[in-house]
């Protein structure tokens, strides 16, 4: 004989146990345990609280695998993988993400991401976002601005500058800038991505038209006739109502100018360890008047040369170059040397 201790039955055998205990409603037994339980919700339980059982307890399923329920859960649930929790409607799943700091959420896109890392990749690469101001922009050329003006960084390159002014230099390199800046002197085929770019051109003797830097100052100062570029009191008297750049000085140092140690400048006394380096010194415009000024009022800065006003302008670091005038000034220029046969 064999006794139920819960029904408080006597049996004639094993086997008549064991039926009983199949078909009793007191009796719920977990085969892989070995445990009996009193009803169906304390077998419930143990299946969702034990490490040996994967169950979904919504749809009544057991699973091989821990991996196999999630991926159920994942498919059929509005299921919540970090909380191993599951929500009745999609709002309140949505709702838990936005509210539990456990969970990375893209609020625009009302999705989850792993970790901290893939969400800033998602809001960088999908929303224009600011990794170091956490701010969103609406576009790409937003974002861009905002890079540019606050941190002193290129978007494009991922490169962050010093200041504002070595970033713009960098804006203004070929990197950013097509060439699209034909050279107007006759059989020169090279083209230019700014006006300073072109003027240098000009100014160092290399175009194929002879252009010189002399005869660069003459066309700007007389083509400038409101001096809004060239300052009247460092030019000398022209054509009626005109003015004329002052004349340039040729000079050619010869072993004269060796002062027992180096190469000397008669003019400044700058020295130099070869002769080649002393004329080009004095080829250059070192000693040439500062004909050319910034047209900002506020700022004024006066140049030798037209292309370091250019680069002046074209780096921005006065801000001349917001000026919308300025702008003007500068494409008028470049136009106006496509206007001269040179």
């Amino acid at each position: 004989m064999v006794y139920c201790d819960r029904c408080e039955r006597w049996f004639p055998h094993d086997r008549a146990l064991e039926q009983h205990k199949e078909d009793s409603d007191s009796h719920w037994a977990c085969d892989d345990c070995d445990l009996d339980f009193g009803n169906h919700d304390a077998l419930r339980q143990h299946y969702i609280q034990s490490q040996n059982h994967h169950y979904c307890k919504e749809c009544d399923r057991h699973f091989k695998f821990d991996e196999s329920r999630r991926q159920h859960m994942d498919d059929k649930h509005w299921y919540c993988r970090e909380h191993d929790r599951v929500f009745k409607s999609e709002p309140g799943l949505h709702s838990h993400y936005r509210q539990s700091t456990d969970h990375h959420y893209c609020f625009e896109c009302e999705e989850d991401f792993d970790d901290e890392d893939e969400l800033w990749d998602h809001l960088v690469d999908d929303h224009n976002a600011c990794r170091d101001c956490h701010d969103l922009f609406d576009s790409y050329s937003e974002l861009q601005k905002h890079d540019h003006e606050v941190h002193d960084y290129c978007t494009e390159c991922a490169r962050v500058f010093q200041n504002q002014h070595s970033l713009q230099q960098h804006l203004n390199s070929k990197l950013h800038r097509p060439s699209t800046i034909a050279c107007p002197g006759r059989k020169c085929k090279k083209s230019f991505i700014s006006p300073a770019a072109l003027t240098l051109h000009f100014e160092s003797g290399a175009c194929r038209s002879g252009m010189t830097r002399e005869q660069l100052n003459r066309l700007v100062v007389r083509a400038d006739r409101n001096n809004y570029i060239t300052n009247p009191a460092r030019l000398i008297g022209g054509p009626p109502g005109g003015y004329e750049p002052p004349m340039t000085t040729s000079a050619w140092a010869t072993e004269l100018s060796w002062n027992g140690m180096e190469y000397e400048c008669f003019l400044c006394h700058s020295t130099f360890k070869t002769i080649d380096r002393l004329n080009q010194h004095l080829k250059s415009p070192a000693h040439d008047q500062k004909i050319y000024r910034c047209p900002k009022p506020d700022c004024r800065v006066e140049f030798v040369a037209l292309s370091a006003l250019c680069q002046h302008v074209e780096g921005g670091s006065c801000g001349v170059r917001m000026f919308r005038q300025v702008q003007n000034a500068m494409e008028s220029l470049t136009r106006g040397f496509n206007a001269i046969s040179i």
